[in-house]
C-alpha cells in the first residue's frame, strides 16, 4: 500500500516532472493550450478531424488519478488543479459550438464491479463528475476508461432513469490480481467503430491473448474474443442499446450474463461462476453510477430477481 501511495503521489494538483515529461513527449501532436494544461495538471482537450467530410471531434482527456483514493496529495482538495471547473467550461464551449466529445481517462467514474460500496474515485469527485456528465450528456458521444484491467461497461442514466451515455472500461494488456480481485485476466486490446457524423459508438472488436497457452507454447497468438453487437445481439453501442442489453443480463437465469462475466476476465479460465451476490454487485455497478441510486440497487438485493 505504501508503494502504491508513493506512486500516486507523483500525480499532484500542480506542475510536476511527470506532467512536464508527458507534455514534452506529446508536444508535436498537441496545441499550445493543450500542452499548457497537460503540463499544469495532466489533462487537456483538443479537436481532431477523423475524416475530411465529417465534423471535428473534441477529445477531453481527464486526469482522474487526481481523484483516486490512494492519492493523498489531493485529499480534501475541492477541485484539484481546477480540473472540474475547466471541464465544465470546455463542455459548455463544445455545447455552444455544437461539437461532439469523447471523454477519456484512466480511473473510471462509478462503482467497482467486484466489491461493494467502493467508488473507483473518491465519492465527492464521483458525484461532481456524474452531475457534470448528466448535464452535458447531449454533447458527450462516448466515455472511455481503464484502470481495473477488466472488461466492463457502464450506462449513465439521467435522474429519470433514461440512458444518456455509454461508458466503456477496456481491459489491460497486463494481468492483475489482488485481495479484492483474486482472479486474474488475459491481456486484451480492442478496436472501436464509430459513426463518422454523430460519433456514436457503433461496435467494438475485442482481441485477447490466452496467457496460459502463450506461456506453455512460448508463442503470442492474439485472437478475436468477440464482436460486441454479435455477442450480445444488439444493434449498436448507443446508450439505449446497452440499456436493453443490461435488461437481458438482469433477467432471471440469463444466458447472456455468464458470457458477459467470462468476457469481464477476458476469457481467463472460463469456469468462473457468479452467484447472486456477485451478479447484483456487477449489475448495480453497470447501471447506477451515483451514490443514491447505487445504494438503492444494492439494498434491494433481497427482493431482486437475479439468480
Amino acid at each position: 500500500m505504501e508503494a502504491e501511495q508513493r506512486h500516486n503521489d507523483q500525480l499532484p494538483a500542480s506542475v510536476s516532472e511527470v506532467y512536464s515529461a508527458a507534455a514534452n513527449f506529446w508536444k508535436p501532436w498537441l496545441t499550445d493550450e493543450a500542452v499548457s494544461t497537460l503540463r499544469k495538471g495532466g489533462f487537456y482537450t483538443q479537436t481532431v478531424q477523423p475524416s475530411a467530410s465529417g465534423p471535428p471531434l473534441r477529445i477531453i482527456s481527464l486526469n482522474t488519478v487526481l481523484y483516486y483514493t490512494p492519492n493523498n496529495v489531493t485529499l480534501n482538495v475541492t477541485d484539484p488543479a481546477n480540473q472540474l471547473e475547466w471541464l465544465e467550461e470546455v463542455l459548455e464551449m463544445a455545447f455552444q459550438n455544437k461539437e461532439k466529445v469523447y471523454v477519456i481517462g484512466h480511473v473510471p467514474v462509478g462503482y467497482l464491479p467486484f466489491v461493494r460500496y467502493v467508488a473507483a474515485i473518491r465519492e465527492y469527485y464521483n458525484e461532481r463528475l456524474i452531475e457534470i456528465f448528466r448535464r452535458y450528456s447531449s454533447v458527450i458521444a462516448g466515455q472511455f476508461f481503464g484502470h481495473t484491467h477488466r472488461d466492463s461497461i457502464m450506462i449513465l442514466l439521467d435522474k429519470k432513469g433514461k440512458p444518456v451515455n455509454s461508458l466503456f472500461v477496456a481491459p489491460a494488456v497486463t494481468p492483475v490480481k489482488s485481495h479484492w480481485q483474486v482472479d486474474s485476466n488475459n491481456p486484451g486490446v480492442r478496436l472501436y467503430q464509430y459513426d463518422p457524423l454523430s460519433y456514436s459508438v457503433l461496435d467494438l472488436w475485442q482481441f485477447y491473448l490466452n496467457l496460459t497457452e502463450a506461456n506453455l507454447k512460448n508463442v503470442s497468438d492474439w485472437r478475436l474474443e468477440y464482436v460486441m453487437t454479435k455477442a450480445y445481439g444488439i444493434e449498436d453501442l448507443k446508450p439505449e442499446s446497452l440499456h436493453g442489453m443490461v435488461k437481458q443480463l438482469s433477467a432471471p437465469h440469463s444466458k447472456l450474463f455468464p458470457k458477459y462475466y467470462n468476457n469481464y476476465f477476458v476469457s481467463y479460465d472460463g469456469n468462473k461462476f457468479c452467484e447472486k451476490h456477485c451478479r447484483v454487485t456487477q449489475l448495480c455497478a453497470i447501471q447506477y453510477l451515483d451514490f443514491p441510486s447505487y445504494t438503492d440497487c444494492i439494498s434491494n438485493e433481497d427482493t431482486s430477481p437475479y439468480e
